[in-house]
């Protein structure tokens, strides 16, 4: 059977302070990131996901965005190093939970910069977005450490948004999605459908086709669900005021166990 577990990690108390690059700040309400957190926690677990707490950054307001902090294929963790610098201490706690694991750990080495948002895998292939976050040499460095295990690694432009799962996530049969205003260059995927609201571009794989994806995107989950699928919706429209989305806040482990 398939093993499926998730890092997760709560929010800062400084969550407020999370860095905004593309959007006007708004206030956070903390206390609702929180209720919202532990509903996005409860979902994964109610779809048969372990999860995994590392501890909490109260130090980093961006720290509840976990999934920036690596990049994980069969049974390889491979550390970020955020192009934000300001983020670097996330990782330390990460790290050694993923390492508790047992995954073979590798790291993103200076000058390199890579976040883990910028990172959608479909299948043995990997789309690398070159952001304001990730840069020529993280792209480089996590294409050696992956394409000897049989990866192909697609640069993809990312101009719009903050990172490329910002503007594209994937279906469980392989298409790519996203909202195409904020899409730099689609004819990049073999197969590309176009959602009509920015958060639809945005969901987790929890099984048996079920999409895991936010609240404000209605129509989509409409789409999604003419598709076959069957959308999950939780709010998270305090992280959204963050440039967060439903991938960021979680790492999801598929092993093989006995």
């Amino acid at each position: 059977m398939v093993h499926r577990s998730a890092l997760v990690r709560r929010p800062s108390p400084r969550l407020h302070e999370g860095i905004v690059d593309h959007i006007e700040r708004v206030p956070v309400d903390y206390a609702l990131a929180v209720e919202q957190w532990h509903q996005y926690v409860a979902v994964l677990q109610r779809y048969d996901w372990q999860t995994i707490e590392v501890p909490r950054a109260d130090d980093c307001p961006d720290g509840v965005f976990i999934e920036d902090t690596m990049v994980v294929y069969r049974s390889v963790a491979l550390i970020s190093r955020p192009g934000a610098p300001s983020r670097r201490p996330e990782i330390v706690d990460a790290e050694r939970t993923v390492g508790r694991l047992g995954l073979a750990i590798e790291r993103i080495r200076e000058p390199g910069t890579l976040d883990g948002g910028d990172v959608l895998k479909v299948g043995d292939v990997m789309y690398v977005g070159r952001s304001g976050r990730t840069n020529a040499e993280g792209v480089a460095q996590l294409r050696r450490t992956f394409e000897p295990q049989g990866v192909t690694v697609v640069e993809v432009p990312v101009r719009k948004v903050l990172h490329l799962k910002s503007a594209v996530t994937a279906l469980p049969n392989g298409a790519v999605i996203g909202y195409p205003p904020l899409t730099d260059d689609a004819s990049i995927f073999p197969t590309f459908i176009p959602v009509p609201e920015p958060a639809g571009a945005h969901v987790v794989l929890l099984g048996d086709n079920c999409l895991l994806m936010a609240a404000s995107a209605p129509v989509s989950a409409e789409l999604f669900a003419g598709l076959g699928y069957q959308p999950i919706s939780v709010d998270i429209s305090e992280y959204e005021k963050l440039e967060g989305c439903v991938t960021c806040l979680s790492v999801r482990l598929r092993g093989e166990t006995a």
